[in-house]
């Protein structure tokens, strides 16, 4: 984007643009790496012990599956209905509470008392602006228990044609999380598992402060 045209059109957006008339292709593509894979670098952040986990941006389900089969209580949440529809098929066999709901607000899970042990969000963060992912920090932070953590990956990159995505930095997030009572415990970088040129990754781990 290298115009005000252009940015306008961005933020004009829903931060689900391109994923529902997608949904089959990127569900082959979330399917064809493992869990293990695309979290190599976060791995012990996890809870060992049956724990409550949300997955925002759940996509095809394929890290709530992961989860679930490791005995946690994992809710899904995913706004686009042809992924929440796939990943319900793809991952019938586990025990997955679907969700259609969405950063930054969240309204459906924030109704409930509901707190969790861990959140999430793998490449959800790069589709919120600049204006959205304060109360979207806040509405994590509300959702989870004490001493919970946080995890999450941002994109670096081209932005594929007909999506919503906005550069952010580690540093910003960083900053945005310790301003609401994160504690950063965790930055790595990492190449893209799909091999897709230009397309790079930072994961990020936080947890609430005692």
């Amino acid at each position: 984007m290298n115009n005000e045209t252009d940015i306008s059109r961005l933020h004009a957006m829903p931060s689900t643009s391109g994923y529902g008339t997608s949904a089959q292709a990127l569900a082959e593509q979330y399917e064809s790496v493992t869990f293990i894979e695309v979290h190599r670098e976060v791995l012990h952040l996890f809870p060992t012990q049956p724990s409550t986990v949300l997955d925002i941006g759940a996509g095809s389900g394929r890290d709530a599956a992961a989860l679930a089969a490791r005995g946690h209580r994992v809710i899904a949440a995913e706004p686009t209905a042809e992924l929440r529809t796939l990943g319900r098929r793809l991952h019938a066999d586990r025990d997955i509470e679907w969700v259609d709901d969405a950063l930054p607000r969240l309204p459906r899970l924030t109704a409930h008392e509901q707190r969790f042990d861990l959140i999430l969000l793998t490449a959800v963060w790069m589709h919120l602006d600049a204006r959205q992912r304060p109360s979207a920090m806040g509405s994590l932070v509300s959702l989870l228990k004490d001493e919970a953590r946080v995890v999450l990956s941002l994109r670096h990159g081209p932005v594929p044609a007909g999506r919503r995505m906005f550069p952010v930095s580690a540093a910003e997030t960083i900053s945005l999380a310790d301003s609401h009572g994160l504690d950063v415990v965790h930055e790595a970088e990492r190449e893209d598992p799909h091999g897709r040129p230009g397309v790079a990754w930072t994961y990020l781990g936080f947890q609430l402060n005692a």
